[in-house]
């Protein structure tokens, strides 16, 4: 890499209800995107701090982490991304942030393909963190 490129670390939710369904929200900003809750670490941060974080800045609530289960490098935003398995408080309210219009349960079979991919060696972690590349 040179100096001035630009590369991305962001850590990520994956949170189900009881019919293990998966909690996405809908951006309102670039392409307007149904994504997993998460973000961008800041300078310093870990991408625990990080996930903690911006779940909390996008949920109005604290997320409960119970393992990272992958780590997926994606060549269109030159990024890697960080899969945590996660829970909500059994009182929790989701409030959406100003960054997003929308949240919806999905069936695992209503995700994008990528998404369904990460979600999936989430859901199916067997000890090992998988890793790959998008």
């Amino acid at each position: 890499m040179a100096f001035h490129d630009l590369y991305r670390m962001s850590s990520h939710a994956v949170i189900c209800n009881e019919q293990q369904q998966i909690l996405l929200l809908k951006a309102n900003y670039a392409n307007r995107d149904w994504g997993l809750p998460g973000g961008g670490l800041d300078p310093g941060e870990t991408i625990h701090q990080a996930l903690l974080r911006e779940c909390q800045e996008e949920l109005g609530c604290e997320v409960i982490v119970d393992y990272l289960s992958g780590v997926y490098y994606h060549h269109n935003v030159n990024s890697h991304a960080f899969i945590f398995r996660c829970s909500l408080a059994a009182n929790a309210v989701i409030q959406l942030s100003d960054e997003h219009d929308a949240y919806h349960w999905f069936n695992l079979q209503e995700l994008s393909p990528v998404q369904r991919i990460r979600v999936e060696d989430c859901l199916n972690f067997n000890g090992t963190v998988v890793s790959r590349s998008f």
